[in-house]
């Protein structure tokens, strides 16, 4: 595309108008036939497949401009598990299109029937900034696979893989079933406001009130991956130091802890506690090194306002005196140290919200019998 096209594109206004035209011209597809054939669900599966395995560098560096994402992770998390999930769905394929019989009444004898798996039609993807790659195409596998038109709308907060997606599938994928949006809220709410046979939201509660509001007024199914609070337990019987190379993958070497699965704090029992914390120190050491805030192996922190939001859980008066560990920022990076508190009271804001960062609470109790 050349740079007179790309600022024509720039410049168009998508508002409720051309988001009508969208869903019409996706709806004239579907009802073509197109979507719903073996043929065209392979293909453009494997185009997918095509697109990750020649760009796959393109991606990394996208991710690196919004996350400074480390290139391992990028590529284990963002690209390995979607050609997993294609390759899944190649192999599932015919399976998942063929009828299965069903069982019928004694009153409606001799008839015979049978379950014939149908597409829904013409779905919105709503994906996050977090996972800007997996989070986005993993739906539109799903989608593709089941015969669906789409519309994929990812995060603005991650621009350059927002960008990325928008000029790779333009580049590999089948326009005039599969369209990608790029914006903020107004092109959003321009998308919210039509009728969608399924609407598919990735991201927070607050803008999942929003989508099931707008869903609502057209009964449209919508499915919903939010957040929450995950709590890990820590028992004695275990083995120490896998446990807790495995708490830092999964807290810290998964975005920095901005992940929906990422643990949301420890609940362990008093005197477990301090030999707990030695090892998470240790470990968390071996990982990242004396000064994690210089480590290439931690994801920055995605934004500015994303970085006032944890920073302000970190100077709750009633956690700034509970920090055992980390603690360190650097605004102008926007990078968070690993952190560990250690028994945050249960009504301060850290513990009343999801995370959602590097900041890893440590509740201590009498005994397992009460964390049960």
């Amino acid at each position: 595309m050349g740079s007179e096209e790309e600022t024509k594109k720039k410049n168009e206004v998508f508002d409720a108008e051309a988001a009508s035209l969208f869903v019409k011209e996706l709806r004239g597809t579907f009802a073509s036939g197109k979507t719903k054939s073996y043929g065209w669900r392979v293909s453009q599966l494997k185009s997918l497949m095509k697109m990750l395995n020649e760009r796959e560098p393109d991606i990394v560096d996208a991710l690196r401009q919004d996350l400074d994402k480390p290139e391992l992770e990028s590529s284990i998390y963002e690209v390995a598990l979607l050609k997993t999930s294609i390759k899944s769905a190649l192999k599932e394929l015919k399976h998942w299109m063929t009828p299965e019989k069903a069982k019928t009444s004694i009153t409606t004898f001799p008839s015979s029937a049978e379950i014939v798996p149908e597409p829904f039609g013409v779905v919105l993807i709503i994906s996050p900034w977090n996972y800007p790659f997996l989070l986005s195409l993993d739906p539109v596998v799903g989608a593709i696979a089941a015969g669906n038109a789409l519309v994929l709308k990812p995060s603005e907060v991650a621009p350059a893989s927002s960008s990325l997606l928008a000029k790779l599938v333009g580049e590999y994928m089948d326009l005039s079933s599969i369209r990608v949006v790029e914006g903020a809220v107004a092109e959003t709410s321009a998308l919210l406001d039509q009728k969608w046979d399924k609407i598919c939201y990735t991201g927070n509660s607050r803008v999942a009130r929003i989508v099931m509001a707008a869903a609502a007024k057209h009964l449209t199914p919508v499915l919903l991956e939010l957040g929450g609070k995950s709590p890990v337990v820590f028992d004695s019987g275990i083995n120490l130091k896998v446990a807790c190379r495995r708490m830092i993958m999964g807290k810290w070497g998964c975005n920095n802890g901005q992940a929906c699965i990422s643990p949301d704090h420890i609940i362990t029992t008093k005197d477990y506690a301090p030999k707990l914390l030695e090892s998470l120190k240790n470990e968390l050491e071996n990982f990242y090194g004396k000064n994690p805030l210089e480590s290439k192996d931690l994801s920055r922190i995605v934004n500015s306002n994303h970085f006032a939001r944890l920073s302000k859980l970190l100077d709750d008066d009633k956690v700034s005196g509970k920090i055992v560990h980390g603690g360190e920022r650097d605004k102008n990076k926007l990078r968070i140290a690993p952190t560990l508190l250690l028994d945050v009271p249960r009504d301060s804001l850290i513990m009343s919200e999801e995370i959602f960062g590097p900041l890893l609470p440590i509740l201590t109790v009498g005994t397992k019998r009460i964390v049960l």
